[in-house]
């Protein structure tokens, strides 16, 4: 009995041991934040002080893209791991299905809660999870929240946005719901994901290590919940650059198939003037100005606590956005205004040596669960798709091993998109794609060139980029023979690489 006592003592200690050494997660995504509105991106304009510093003493990721640019199948894509043509979890027929219970169990926060994590999520829960997987057609209608997601997190406050999941919080307490009261103004919604994030850390408990994923509705223009009086005034009468590549009016190099995308005629409601480019650059500027303002709060909220010292912060978006450039609004098309990624890391168990630096290395958002799980020492389930970019950050990672190019596809068509009211989803698709209106495509990124394929198109359009050189991507080159060797080259890699993550 007595051995058996000291091997119960035993094995307390090194599971105490354990969890001490593991980790605090906290994961910061926005809404719609292009890649180059920050400082330390380059434009300071944005006033992104509390990020900035983040990134000065942290790891700046200057090669990080998006496995896919729009927000539902961007956020399956980032918690689960997987390319979105494995998982389908997206807007239009017939990528429309929504997320299983089986599949979720295997992504980053369900995996940590697994494993002893305190998990919570604050803000914009981005695709349904659900029994069973299914076609999602018209939405998902009479979704709960807590019955869906509540053995997953611990802590929740938020809502579905995309699949009708209205807005739940638990558990139940009276601190939480004075901060998402009914009465307190609308446009403080930025302020309150802030006030939630802080009660989350303050209700934490002392022996257990945390993830707390923070969604932000912010940076997207078009709410105005996310426009905070005092913020909006830093911002009124200010002139903002404009890109080399924005385009005035419609742009007539761009691929004639993309008038069927709904960028085209966004960019014309919204960004094709100078005075509309000024006024929506505003409202971005002020969504992620009262953003930042929250990440300064988090980091002295864990200064405060003492734990900043054991806690990694992730900073992101779920994907960017054209705002003029190329003539277009919007996202998905594989642009780099799209596709490519704000990514900052920041590890307070590094020394200062450690970090402060840019990195160069390729990185994909599905990359980043099973990075997350790397930290906390657990074993990246067979189902992610993703590498693990912890080598990298350690400095232990062969670099001639690690991935030399990044994939990316855009599936999403707006005509097949939330429409209840077709009869036949599967014709109407194929009317479209017969109609050589599918701007479906797929395409790779390397150290020199960006490909890009719209592969439903008949005969099929490429687009080839020396991003060395053009880094606005404005000169198409792939119909130029003294670059045929790159474009045969990467339209195998993009076909080889789509098919070894599809869906069987």
């Amino acid at each position: 009995m007595k051995n058996i006592k000291i091997v119960l003592l035993i094995w307390l200690l090194f599971d105490f041991i354990g969890h001490a050494q593991q980790p605090n997660i906290v994961y910061l995504m926005t809404d719609d934040q292009r890649w180059d509105n920050f400082g330390c991106y380059g434009r300071t304009e944005f006033k992104t002080d509390n990020i900035d510093q983040l990134a000065k003493e942290g790891v700046v990721f200057d090669r990080a893209y998006y496995a896919i640019a729009i927000c539902m199948p961007s956020r399956a894509t980032i918690m689960s791991g997987r390319y979105d043509s494995n998982h389908n979890v997206d807007f239009s027929y017939p990528n429309n299905l929504t997320f299983s219970k089986a599949d979720f169990k295997d992504t980053y926060p369900a995996q940590l809660k697994q494993s002893g994590y305190r998990t919570g999520f604050i803000g914009k829960f981005g695709f349904p999870v659900t029994d069973e997987a299914y076609r999602a057609t018209g939405g998902v209608s009479g979704y709960d929240m807590q019955k869906n997601l509540g053995e997953y997190f611990d802590y929740f406050a938020g809502n579905g946005v995309h699949f009708n999941g209205g807005f739940k919080m638990w558990p139940k307490d009276a601190a939480l719901e004075k901060i998402y009261d009914t009465l307190r103004p609308p446009n403080e919604r930025t302020l309150k994901t802030g006030d939630a994030m802080i009660h989350f850390l303050e209700t934490q408990p002392k022996d257990k290590p945390f993830c707390l994923s923070v969604s932000f509705y912010a940076v997207k223009n078009d709410k105005d919940e996310d426009m905070y009086p005092p913020h909006v005034k830093v911002f009124e009468n200010y002139n903002f650059s404009v890109p080399e590549n924005w385009v005035q009016g419609k742009n007539t190099k761009l691929p004639e198939l993309l008038d069927n995308w709904r960028g085209v005629p966004l960019h014309k409601a919204r960004t094709s003037t100078p005075e509309l480019y000024q006024k929506l650059v505003r409202r971005f500027a002020t969504q992620g100005y009262t953003v930042d303002l929250q990440v300064g709060r988090l980091v002295a909220k864990l200064k405060e606590m003492g734990i900043l010292n054991n806690t990694i912060i992730i900073y992101t978006s779920d994907n960017g956005r054209f705002h003029g450039s190329h003539g277009l609004y919007d996202k998905s098309i594989l642009y780099d205004e799209s596709v490519k990624q704000p990514l900052i890391v920041y590890d307070g168990r590094k020394n200062k040596k450690d970090q402060g630096y840019r990195e160069n290395a390729f990185v994909s958002s599905v990359d980043i669960a099973p990075t997350i799980l790397s930290f906390a020492g657990i074993a990246i389930p067979a189902k992610m798709q993703g590498n693990s970019f912890k080598g990298i950050l350690d400095k232990t990672q062969n670099r001639d091993l690690w991935q030399k190019s990044v994939y990316s596809e855009s599936v999403f068509i707006t005509n097949l998109h939330s429409k209840a009211n077709i009869p036949d989803f599967e014709k109407a698709n194929q009317d479209i794609i017969k109609a050589n209106k599918s701007y479906r495509s797929r395409g790779m990124r390397d150290d020199k060139y960006k490909y890009i394929i719209y592969y439903e198109h008949n005969p099929v359009i490429e687009e080839l980029y020396e991003v060395e050189k053009d880094p606005y991507e404005m000169n198409n080159i792939a119909n130029d023979k003294n670059y045929a060797a790159v474009l045969t080259k990467l339209r195998v890699e993009t076909e080889k690489k789509y098919q070894s993550i599809k869906k069987l």
